[in-house]
């Protein structure tokens, strides 16, 4: 996995290659069957539908004002190579309203993932620690229980 370097405190980037090919990626990525297997609790609400709205779940964070709650708006896609939705916190005293999109691309015989988590305020420090925890999960958790999921299909 590399990480691209980057001094923007608003975004995050990830990129990852994974030994499958782009449209078994992305079923991982769209089918709500295989995305609760790597992704927060209420992923089997997802439908590849621009405009879809769901609500996930995950362990409330107090030192980065994360409820443990965000609503998901599905932007836009392109099969096989992007996906681009919205993450907001539930609780409108927290100030989390980021974008999320994946880009696939064909490496060989494989995928190169590319994420970038966007819309961290840098003047927020709630923001900023969210934006390094995040960085971090997404980097080994998520991508590690991505591929673990790949690897089952």
């Amino acid at each position: 996995m590399n990480a691209t370097p980057d001094d923007d405190l608003t975004v995050i980037r990830v990129d990852q290659f994974f030994p499958h090919p782009p449209a078994k990626v992305w079923r991982a990525l769209t089918e709500p069957e295989l995305l609760v297997q790597w992704q927060m609790q209420g992923t089997e609400a997802f439908r590849l539908e621009v405009g879809h709205r769901y609500t996930m779940t995950s362990v409330p964070r107090p030192n980065t004002n994360f409820s443990g709650t965000v609503d998901v708006e599905v932007l836009g896609f392109q099969p096989e190579r992007m996906l681009s939705v919205r993450w907001t916190d539930t609780d409108p005293a927290n100030s989390a309203d980021w974008t999320i999109t994946w880009r696939l691309e064909q490496e060989g015989r494989g995928t190169r993932l590319f994420l970038v988590h966007e819309g961290f305020d840098p003047d927020d420090p709630a923001q900023l620690m969210a934006r390094t925890i995040m960085d971090g999960g997404w980097r080994s958790h998520v991508m590690r229980a991505l591929g673990d999921a790949l690897e089952r299909m």
